[in-house]
């Protein structure tokens, strides 16, 4: 592994989810609970937005070979993991069902493979 392959992996299951949140906007809340009304949707389509996002973000920084280019984007991923793993748990917290737990477990994964590969590694691409 290193972190051309690992922006790569994160950019197919990021652009996975948001084609999942805009295509099927009930699946992903509903693995843990959630029922949204179809007249909340607009709420799923715009997560699933910025999903494409963070995945385009992913793929285009697999190219990137600017040290302050590399970590910017290592470190987007970082806080972008970080506060939602930091908001599932306040939902939890809220009485989100406890299978936001598995989620929560995977950010932090990604935040240590983004720490390891992308900051802890610099130039070894």
């Amino acid at each position: 592994m290193n972190l051309r392959r690992l922006l790569t992996l994160h950019a197919l299951v990021t652009f996975a989810a948001g084609v999942v949140l805009i295509a099927a906007p009930g699946l992903i809340p509903g693995a843990v609970g959630i029922r949204i009304a179809p007249d909340a949707y607009l709420v799923c389509y715009l997560l699933g937005a910025a999903e494409l996002a963070v995945a385009y973000l992913s793929f285009a920084g697999r190219t990137l070979r600017q040290p302050d280019g590399v970590r910017l984007i290592t470190l987007t991923m970082i806080v972008f993991h970080g506060c939602t793993a930091a908001v599932e748990i306040y939902a939890f917290t809220r009485g989100l069902h406890p299978t936001i737990w598995a989620n929560v477990a995977l950010r932090v994964a990604v935040i240590v493979l983004f720490n390891h590969y992308g900051l802890r590694r610099k130039g070894q691409q």
